[in-house]
Protein backbone atom coordinates (compact mmCIF):
# COMPACT_ATOMS: atom_id res chain seq x y z
CA UNK A 1 0.00 0.00 0.00
CA UNK A 2 2.67 2.43 0.91
CA UNK A 3 4.69 1.81 -2.52
CA UNK A 4 1.21 3.14 -4.18
CA UNK A 5 1.01 6.26 -2.58
CA UNK A 6 0.34 9.18 -4.45
CA UNK A 7 2.23 12.03 -4.46
CA UNK A 8 -1.25 14.09 -3.90
CA UNK A 9 -1.40 11.45 -0.84
CA UNK A 10 1.39 12.21 0.54
CA UNK A 11 1.41 16.02 0.41
CA UNK A 12 -1.96 15.13 2.43
CA UNK A 13 0.06 13.06 5.12
CA UNK A 14 2.32 15.97 5.67
CA UNK A 15 -0.59 18.75 5.96
CA UNK A 16 -2.41 16.70 8.31
CA UNK A 17 0.97 16.29 10.23
CA UNK A 18 1.92 19.69 9.80
CA UNK A 19 -1.77 20.71 11.23
CA UNK A 20 -1.65 22.98 14.46
CA UNK A 21 -4.26 20.96 15.65
CA UNK A 22 -1.85 18.00 15.71
CA UNK A 23 1.09 19.77 17.77
CA UNK A 24 1.44 19.13 21.27
CA UNK A 25 1.60 21.94 23.37
CA UNK A 26 4.63 21.71 26.54
CA UNK A 27 5.14 24.62 29.06
CA UNK A 28 7.14 27.44 28.52
CA UNK A 29 10.46 27.72 28.94
CA UNK A 30 11.78 29.64 32.17
CA UNK A 31 12.70 33.39 31.73
CA UNK A 32 15.51 34.94 33.13
CA UNK A 33 15.19 38.82 33.15
CA UNK A 34 18.15 40.97 34.22
CA UNK A 35 17.35 44.78 35.41
CA UNK A 36 19.04 47.64 34.06
CA UNK A 37 21.46 50.48 35.80
CA UNK A 38 19.88 52.15 39.09
CA UNK A 39 17.05 48.93 39.43
CA UNK A 40 16.50 46.31 41.66
CA UNK A 41 15.25 42.84 41.05
CA UNK A 42 12.20 43.83 43.56
CA UNK A 43 10.68 46.75 42.06
CA UNK A 44 7.31 47.03 41.06
CA UNK A 45 7.91 46.94 37.33
CA UNK A 46 9.61 44.02 37.33
CA UNK A 47 6.95 42.27 39.01
CA UNK A 48 4.81 43.84 36.09
CA UNK A 49 6.70 42.72 33.33
CA UNK A 50 6.81 38.77 35.43
CA UNK A 51 2.80 39.02 35.55
CA UNK A 52 2.99 40.17 31.80
CA UNK A 53 4.96 36.72 30.98
CA UNK A 54 2.26 34.67 33.48
CA UNK A 55 -0.23 35.74 31.27
CA UNK A 56 0.71 35.15 27.73
CA UNK A 57 2.37 31.87 28.95
CA UNK A 58 0.62 30.48 31.85
CA UNK A 59 3.31 28.65 33.69
CA UNK A 60 6.28 30.63 33.32
CA UNK A 61 8.76 30.50 36.01
CA UNK A 62 10.39 33.77 35.96
CA UNK A 63 13.70 34.21 37.86
CA UNK A 64 14.90 38.24 38.20
CA UNK A 65 18.25 38.31 38.33
CA UNK A 66 19.45 39.43 41.69
CA UNK A 67 23.41 40.34 42.64
CA UNK A 68 22.15 40.52 46.13
CA UNK A 69 19.06 39.39 48.33
CA UNK A 70 19.09 42.79 49.60
CA UNK A 71 17.61 45.17 47.37
CA UNK A 72 19.02 48.09 48.46
CA UNK A 73 22.52 45.85 47.32
CA UNK A 74 20.91 44.79 44.72
CA UNK A 75 20.86 48.24 42.83
CA UNK A 76 24.04 49.42 44.37
CA UNK A 77 25.40 46.19 42.78
CA UNK A 78 24.67 48.01 39.10
CA UNK A 79 26.87 50.66 39.68
CA UNK A 80 29.31 49.29 42.40
CA UNK A 81 31.00 45.84 41.11
CA UNK A 82 33.34 43.61 38.50
CA UNK A 83 30.77 42.79 35.70
CA UNK A 84 33.05 39.77 35.20
CA UNK A 85 32.62 38.29 38.88
CA UNK A 86 28.78 39.01 38.44
CA UNK A 87 28.08 37.48 35.70
CA UNK A 88 30.10 34.74 36.88
CA UNK A 89 28.09 35.02 40.22
CA UNK A 90 24.55 34.50 38.46
CA UNK A 91 25.52 31.21 36.12
CA UNK A 92 26.46 29.58 39.51
CA UNK A 93 23.48 31.36 40.78
CA UNK A 94 21.44 29.75 37.43
CA UNK A 95 22.90 26.16 37.98
CA UNK A 96 21.73 25.67 41.69
CA UNK A 97 18.54 26.51 40.92
CA UNK A 98 17.11 23.37 41.00
CA UNK A 99 14.00 24.66 38.06
CA UNK A 100 16.42 26.85 36.16
CA UNK A 101 19.19 23.48 36.09
CA UNK A 102 16.46 20.90 34.94
CA UNK A 103 14.95 22.68 32.37
CA UNK A 104 15.72 21.81 28.38
CA UNK A 105 16.25 25.32 28.18
CA UNK A 106 15.37 29.46 29.48
CA UNK A 107 14.55 32.58 27.69
CA UNK A 108 16.29 35.81 28.66
CA UNK A 109 14.83 39.46 28.50
CA UNK A 110 17.46 41.57 29.44
CA UNK A 111 16.39 45.71 30.51
CA UNK A 112 19.59 48.23 29.04
CA UNK A 113 22.63 46.87 30.74
CA UNK A 114 21.73 43.95 32.00
CA UNK A 115 21.23 43.09 28.03
CA UNK A 116 24.59 42.93 27.67
CA UNK A 117 25.28 41.34 30.63
CA UNK A 118 22.71 38.28 29.43
CA UNK A 119 24.90 38.18 26.40
CA UNK A 120 27.98 37.69 28.49
CA UNK A 121 26.20 35.09 30.28
CA UNK A 122 25.60 32.98 27.04
CA UNK A 123 29.19 33.36 25.92
CA UNK A 124 30.27 32.53 29.20
CA UNK A 125 28.40 30.63 31.02
CA UNK A 126 26.92 28.49 27.73
CA UNK A 127 27.64 25.86 25.59
CA UNK A 128 27.37 22.10 25.51
CA UNK A 129 27.32 21.73 29.96
CA UNK A 130 26.12 25.43 30.43
CA UNK A 131 23.02 27.36 30.10
CA UNK A 132 21.24 26.92 27.31
CA UNK A 133 19.59 29.96 26.22
CA UNK A 134 17.30 29.59 23.64
CA UNK A 135 15.95 33.12 22.58
CA UNK A 136 17.16 36.63 23.76
CA UNK A 137 15.62 39.79 23.90
CA UNK A 138 17.19 42.89 24.60
CA UNK A 139 15.68 46.68 24.83
CA UNK A 140 17.88 49.54 24.74
CA UNK A 141 21.63 47.72 25.36
CA UNK A 142 24.59 48.79 24.73
CA UNK A 143 26.08 45.76 22.79
CA UNK A 144 28.94 47.76 21.20
CA UNK A 145 29.31 50.04 24.18
CA UNK A 146 28.65 53.76 25.32
CA UNK A 147 30.39 56.77 24.65
CA UNK A 148 28.88 59.06 27.21
CA UNK A 149 27.85 58.38 30.33
CA UNK A 150 24.07 58.43 31.13
CA UNK A 151 22.64 61.45 32.95
CA UNK A 152 21.39 60.19 36.57
CA UNK A 153 18.14 62.23 37.82
CA UNK A 154 18.61 65.43 39.75
CA UNK A 155 17.72 63.56 43.36
CA UNK A 156 19.94 60.54 42.29
CA UNK A 157 23.15 60.97 44.80
CA UNK A 158 24.22 57.09 44.26
CA UNK A 159 24.46 57.29 40.46
CA UNK A 160 25.96 61.09 40.34
CA UNK A 161 29.00 60.03 42.79
CA UNK A 162 29.78 56.73 40.80
CA UNK A 163 29.66 59.05 37.04
CA UNK A 164 31.79 61.53 38.59
CA UNK A 165 34.33 59.10 39.41
CA UNK A 166 33.80 57.54 36.24
CA UNK A 167 34.61 60.81 34.77
CA UNK A 168 37.89 61.06 36.59
CA UNK A 169 39.49 58.03 35.55
CA UNK A 170 37.75 55.39 33.24
CA UNK A 171 40.93 53.41 32.49
CA UNK A 172 41.87 53.10 35.79
CA UNK A 173 42.37 49.37 37.35
CA UNK A 174 40.20 50.44 40.16
CA UNK A 175 37.35 52.12 38.00
CA UNK A 176 37.41 49.46 35.40
CA UNK A 177 37.15 46.52 38.50
CA UNK A 178 34.36 48.64 40.62
CA UNK A 179 32.56 50.81 38.63
CA UNK A 180 30.26 48.75 36.51
CA UNK A 181 29.02 51.69 33.38
CA UNK A 182 33.10 52.36 32.92
CA UNK A 183 32.83 48.26 31.95
CA UNK A 184 30.78 48.97 28.97
CA UNK A 185 31.83 52.61 27.72
CA UNK A 186 34.23 52.34 24.38
CA UNK A 187 36.89 55.00 23.19
CA UNK A 188 37.33 55.08 19.75
CA UNK A 189 39.76 57.22 17.32
CA UNK A 190 36.39 59.00 14.67
CA UNK A 191 38.78 59.43 11.87
CA UNK A 192 39.01 55.28 11.45
CA UNK A 193 36.26 54.23 13.88
CA UNK A 194 38.71 52.34 15.60
CA UNK A 195 38.20 51.71 19.42
CA UNK A 196 41.71 52.99 20.99
CA UNK A 197 44.47 51.31 22.21
CA UNK A 198 43.57 52.26 26.33
CA UNK A 199 40.61 50.94 25.78
CA UNK A 200 41.59 47.07 24.40
CA UNK A 201 44.50 47.22 26.89
CA UNK A 202 42.55 48.45 29.42
CA UNK A 203 38.32 47.51 29.08
CA UNK A 204 37.47 44.68 32.04
CA UNK A 205 34.40 43.63 30.09
CA UNK A 206 33.25 45.05 26.59
CA UNK A 207 36.69 44.72 24.76
CA UNK A 208 36.35 41.09 26.07
CA UNK A 209 32.73 40.02 25.37
CA UNK A 210 33.09 41.65 21.96
CA UNK A 211 35.79 39.77 20.91
CA UNK A 212 37.69 43.12 19.79
CA UNK A 213 41.10 41.96 21.14
CA UNK A 214 43.70 40.10 18.66
CA UNK A 215 43.68 36.88 20.36
CA UNK A 216 39.90 36.05 19.94
CA UNK A 217 38.16 33.44 22.53
CA UNK A 218 36.29 31.30 19.78
CA UNK A 219 33.68 29.52 22.46
CA UNK A 220 32.25 32.92 22.82
CA UNK A 221 31.23 33.10 19.02
CA UNK A 222 30.24 29.25 19.16
CA UNK A 223 28.07 30.00 21.99
CA UNK A 224 26.05 33.05 21.28
CA UNK A 225 25.37 31.27 17.36
CA UNK A 226 23.51 28.40 19.26
CA UNK A 227 20.95 31.23 20.44
CA UNK A 228 17.68 30.15 17.74
CA UNK A 229 16.94 34.09 18.04
CA UNK A 230 18.67 37.21 19.19
CA UNK A 231 16.43 40.34 19.29
CA UNK A 232 17.26 43.29 19.46
CA UNK A 233 15.44 46.38 20.28
CA UNK A 234 16.09 50.55 19.88
CA UNK A 235 14.28 52.90 21.59
CA UNK A 236 13.65 55.36 18.96
CA UNK A 237 13.83 58.67 20.48
CA UNK A 238 16.53 57.40 23.15
CA UNK A 239 19.09 60.15 24.36
CA UNK A 240 19.87 58.48 27.38
CA UNK A 241 22.06 56.05 25.82
CA UNK A 242 24.67 57.13 23.21
CA UNK A 243 24.73 56.55 21.10
CA UNK A 244 21.37 54.46 20.78
CA UNK A 245 22.90 52.44 17.73
CA UNK A 246 24.70 50.34 20.12
CA UNK A 247 21.53 48.15 20.28
CA UNK A 248 22.13 46.80 17.24
CA UNK A 249 26.03 46.82 17.46
CA UNK A 250 26.26 49.54 15.39
CA UNK A 251 28.93 52.10 15.46
CA UNK A 252 28.01 55.88 15.31
CA UNK A 253 30.46 58.49 14.75
CA UNK A 254 29.37 61.34 16.88
CA UNK A 255 30.62 64.35 15.39
CA UNK A 256 29.10 63.64 11.94
CA UNK A 257 26.28 61.14 12.60
CA UNK A 258 27.37 58.66 10.41
CA UNK A 259 26.67 55.24 11.58
CA UNK A 260 28.05 51.62 10.46
CA UNK A 261 25.27 49.35 10.37
CA UNK A 262 26.72 45.54 12.55
CA UNK A 263 26.78 43.94 8.85
CA UNK A 264 29.15 46.58 7.73
CA UNK A 265 31.63 45.82 10.53
CA UNK A 266 34.66 43.23 11.14
CA UNK A 267 32.89 42.08 14.24
CA UNK A 268 30.24 40.49 11.85
CA UNK A 269 31.92 39.96 8.70
CA UNK A 270 34.93 38.16 10.62
CA UNK A 271 32.24 36.63 12.77
CA UNK A 272 33.81 37.27 16.40
CA UNK A 273 30.90 36.29 18.39
CA UNK A 274 29.04 34.62 15.98
CA UNK A 275 26.83 37.17 15.04
CA UNK A 276 26.58 36.16 11.20
CA UNK A 277 26.38 32.58 11.78
CA UNK A 278 23.04 33.43 14.10
CA UNK A 279 22.33 36.02 11.24
CA UNK A 280 23.05 32.84 8.47
CA UNK A 281 20.16 30.99 9.94
CA UNK A 282 17.55 33.82 10.48
CA UNK A 283 18.08 34.09 14.18
CA UNK A 284 19.32 38.13 14.27
CA UNK A 285 16.71 40.60 14.44
CA UNK A 286 16.58 43.98 14.62
CA UNK A 287 13.80 46.14 16.39
CA UNK A 288 12.53 49.43 17.21
CA UNK A 289 9.61 50.93 19.60
CA UNK A 290 8.55 54.26 20.29
CA UNK A 291 9.74 56.45 22.99
CA UNK A 292 12.52 57.30 25.46
CA UNK A 293 14.88 55.15 26.84
CA UNK A 294 12.82 52.31 28.91
CA UNK A 295 9.85 53.45 27.93
CA UNK A 296 8.24 50.03 27.60
CA UNK A 297 4.52 50.19 27.04
CA UNK A 298 2.55 46.61 27.80
CA UNK A 299 1.72 45.83 23.95
CA UNK A 300 5.16 45.92 22.83
CA UNK A 301 5.76 43.21 26.00
CA UNK A 302 3.08 41.31 25.34
CA UNK A 303 4.27 41.22 21.63
CA UNK A 304 7.60 39.81 22.85
CA UNK A 305 6.37 36.75 25.26
CA UNK A 306 3.50 35.70 21.88
CA UNK A 307 6.37 35.89 19.26
CA UNK A 308 9.67 35.05 20.84
CA UNK A 309 8.99 33.19 24.13
CA UNK A 310 5.76 31.00 23.25
CA UNK A 311 6.12 27.20 24.62
CA UNK A 312 8.28 24.66 22.49
CA UNK A 313 6.20 22.39 20.91
CA UNK A 314 7.43 19.05 19.48
CA UNK A 315 8.88 19.16 15.71
CA UNK A 316 6.28 18.26 13.12
CA UNK A 317 8.77 18.95 10.45
CA UNK A 318 10.77 16.38 11.89
CA UNK A 319 7.76 13.79 12.33
CA UNK A 320 7.25 14.95 9.00
CA UNK A 321 10.40 14.32 7.22
CA UNK A 322 10.79 10.50 9.18
CA UNK A 323 7.76 9.34 7.85
CA UNK A 324 8.43 10.94 4.03
CA UNK A 325 11.82 9.08 4.53
CA UNK A 326 10.32 5.98 6.00
CA UNK A 327 7.97 5.87 2.39
CA UNK A 328 11.13 6.59 0.17
CA UNK A 329 13.21 3.40 2.17
CA UNK A 330 10.02 1.36 1.66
Amino acid sequence: MLHSLSLSALLISTQVLASPYSRPNSDPLPLLIWHGLGDNYAADGLAEVASLAEEVNPGTYTYIIRLDEDVSSDRTATFLGNVTEQIASVCAAIHADPILSSAPGVNALGFSQGGQFLRGLVERCGGENGIKVRNLVTFGSQHNGIAKYQLCKPTDWLCKGYIGLLKANTWGAWVQGHLVPAQYFKATDEETGEPTEEYLLNSNFMADINNERALKNVTYAQNLAQLDNFVMYVFENDTTVVPKETGWFAYTNLTSGDVVELRDREIYKEDWIGLKKLDKKGGLHFKTTKGEHMTLGEKVLKDVFSEWFVPPTESWKKVVEDVVQEIIEL
